[in-house]
């Protein structure tokens, strides 16, 4: 049975853990396609696990079998957990990696992962991820019901996200995720600035503005090409989310930011003066 499994761990780009978990799934089902979604998740670092996982798992097939794995409370009591999500399976510690997820579509099933028929016969207490999600995932991908792999559960551990605070002129939030390119990449999505935006209708035309770590970016641009190479720009990226960036250049670096910087979006009359 032809099945696509994915995997999501921050274990590290040349990791041979990765390989393990590859290795015990194609034992199991020599038939599956292995896709990596990424292994670059910072160490033991579940928001960002959760971010890669949510921006990813929505373009595949229907019925595809996510395996993520970050996991800094392996070996204690936490919970392994299989969710059916939308139209897709989740394979994950219960520690909030697939919190993000689970708040674009609600959980139709939650499992607790206990019927240890279904593990490896030795089972480590440092690498669940092998001995535990592959082999789990494998019989998934082979027809067996998730209510096989152990009691349902009502819910998913909530993930520690921040919120978007909304006030009648303004939106704020803060950088969640630093890309490959240097993007400051926001937890402000483009529903939010909708929201803001409409909220200004009534008084007329407005103007967005920016505001990260002391600089002001306005408007808000649609796309990197309609700038010169060293301009700081702010774009709704391909993944929903407000991002802040410098053409052709790293807007981390240039403007020496880190997770958790406040970024607030203001609109304004483009009349009205002053520093927002």
């Amino acid at each position: 049975m032809t099945q696509i499994i994915t995997l999501t761990t921050d274990f590290g780009p040349d990791s041979p853990y990765v390989g393990q978990m590859k290795g015990v799934l194609l034992s199991r089902n020599p038939a599956a396609t292995i896709v990596d979604i990424t292994h670059s998740i910072p160490p033991q670092d579940i928001a960002r696990g959760a971010l890669a996982l949510d921006d990813a798992a929505r373009w595949f097939p229907a019925n595809t079998i996510h395996i993520a794995v970050v996991d800094p409370g392996v070996g204690t009591e936490r919970r392994l957990v299989y969710a059916r999500i939308g139209e897709q399976h989740f394979l994950a510690p219960d520690n909030g990696l697939l919190g993000l997820v689970a708040r674009r579509a609600q959980p139709d099933r939650i499992v607790t992962l206990t019927e240890s028929r279904f593990w490896q016969p030795e089972v480590s207490a440092t690498f669940h991820g092998r001995d535990i999600l592959a082999p789990v995932a494998a019989h998934l991908s082979l027809g067996v019901e998730p209510g096989e792999f152990g009691p349902t559960q009502d819910s998913l551990l909530p993930l520690d996200w921040p919120l978007v605070r909304h006030a009648a002129d303004e939106c704020a939030g803060c950088v969640v995720a630093i890309d490959s390119f240097g993007n400051l990449i926001t937890n402000i999505t483009g529903d939010d600035l909708a929201r803001l935006g409409e909220a200004q209708v009534a008084s007329g035309p407005s103007v967005a503005r920016v505001r990260c770590r002391g600089n002001v970016i306005s408007p808000i641009g649609s796309t990197y090409g309609n700038h010169a190479a060293g301009s700081l720009v702010a774009l709704v990226g391909s993944n929903g989310r407000l991002e802040i960036a410098v053409v052709h250049g790293h807007a981390a670096a240039r403007l020496d930011a880190k997770i958790g910087d406040d970024v607030a979006v203001t609109f304004r009359s483009p009349s009205a003066g002053g520093l927002l």
